[in-house]
């Protein structure tokens, strides 16, 4: 039977989903330097991540730093490499597991079948990637997408940079999903009582320190200056999480981490803390990393390891590193309820078969008589 040329090939007669993308910033695929040079020459290529001259960032990165930086850098991610695989991407993936029993627990109280919404990992950099994912999505029927950034607070160089991979990725699509993008995250409740959670447990094994110091990753002072909020962000975030854990002001601090280059960066650093703490009466310290949802290199080996030498050197008698939320159910939890706050709407009840043969028979006729 010969097909009519009128009629498009789109099929119109499938169930619509929604699809939700977890993102994060990425990994290389193996603790190796070629591995890693292939990832960072995607990381720091892009503008939003380092804004400096173009010609003259790209002469440095790949005559300089490219050169020398992955053999070093692959050393770092092989001391805490898991059997699985890069911590980051192995965090990440059990979140999105945990989350997809959660989502289809609360859509089956809602009258609406547990595959409606279909969840993915997309990373911004590495693999498996952003586009890897909503090719995923959008083969699995999704027409309306959200966009969940695993990063709590926002920050151009990270839920920024992930929104232009998302929209960069449907360019060229004729048909393109509803899109939906949730920017920041910082103060829900959820998060900041799971945070909470995590820690208090953590005392109640271990002990109350004589501070806590709350490590965020640092970005340039220049961002802050041109308009960037993750600096006033971070201290919100420090500021609910302290009164939530009943801390007095000289029971905790907040700091800066993963200063890279000359240019000054959002301060205090973490490092220098560090070193200066021992010398004002701090021997016991605990650190948690509130900007990430899920250990990685910045976590296990910058804080949980050089940052412990830094500390015990430094004068210090006892050092902890809180882990990260990772796939804590009061993680899950708050995870659920975020996204389905922003999908407010979208969740209507599915398409009938009935409905699904009226739409395609329309869409025959329209054809036919165009």
């Amino acid at each position: 039977m010969q097909s009519d040329p009128n009629v498009s090939s789109h099929s119109h007669a499938r169930g619509a989903r929604i699809g939700i993308l977890l993102s994060n910033l990425g990994t290389p695929d193996a603790p190796t330097a070629k591995a890693v040079r292939t990832y960072l020459a995607e990381f720091l290529s892009d503008s939003r991540v380092v804004e400096i001259p173009r010609l003259l960032w790209l002469a440095i990165l790949h005559g300089i730093i490219l050169r020398i930086r992955p053999a070093k850098s692959a050393k770092k991610y092989a001391s805490v490499w898991t059997p699985e695989g890069s911590p980051l991407l192995v965090w990440t993936s059990r979140q999105a597991q945990y989350l997809r029993g959660a989502m289809g627990e609360r859509l089956k109280s809602l009258g609406l079948p547990p595959d409606h919404v279909k969840i993915e990992v997309g990373m911004r950099y590495g693999n498996p990637s952003i586009a890897s994912a909503l090719a995923k999505l959008k083969a699995a029927g999704c027409d309306r997408i959200l966009l969940l950034p695993m990063y709590p607070q926002y920050a151009a160089s990270t839920t920024a940079t992930a929104c232009d991979a998302v929209f960069k990725t449907f360019v060229k699509d004729r048909y393109m999903p509803a899109l939906r993008t949730i920017t920041t995250w910082h103060d829900n409740p959820a998060y900041i009582k799971a945070l909470a959670a995590s820690i208090n447990a953590f005392w109640t094994k271990h002990g109350r320190p004589d501070k806590l110091l709350m490590s965020f990753h640092g970005v340039p002072k220049y961002t802050l200056m041109n308009g960037d909020p993750y600096h006033c962000m971070c201290h919100k975030t420090g500021r609910l999480l302290a009164a939530e854990l009943g801390l007095t002001d000289n029971q905790w601090v907040l700091t800066f981490q993963s200063r890279f280059g000359r240019a000054e960066w959002l301060q205090p650093y973490t490092d220098a803390t560090l070193r200066a703490l021992p010398g004002q009466g701090i021997k016991r310290l605990h650190v948690v990393c509130p900007g990430f949802p899920a250990d990685c290199l910045e976590t296990l080996e910058e804080i949980a390891m050089e940052g412990k030498e830094t500390f015990l050197h430094s004068g210090g008698s006892e050092y902890d590193y809180i882990p990260s939320l990772n796939d804590h159910p009061a993680l899950i939890h708050a995870l659920t309820d975020l996204a389905l706050t922003h999908l407010q709407g979208w969740l209507n009840a599915p398409v009938t078969a009935a409905e699904l043969e009226a739409q395609a028979l329309r869409a025959k006729a329209l054809g036919a008589s165009a």
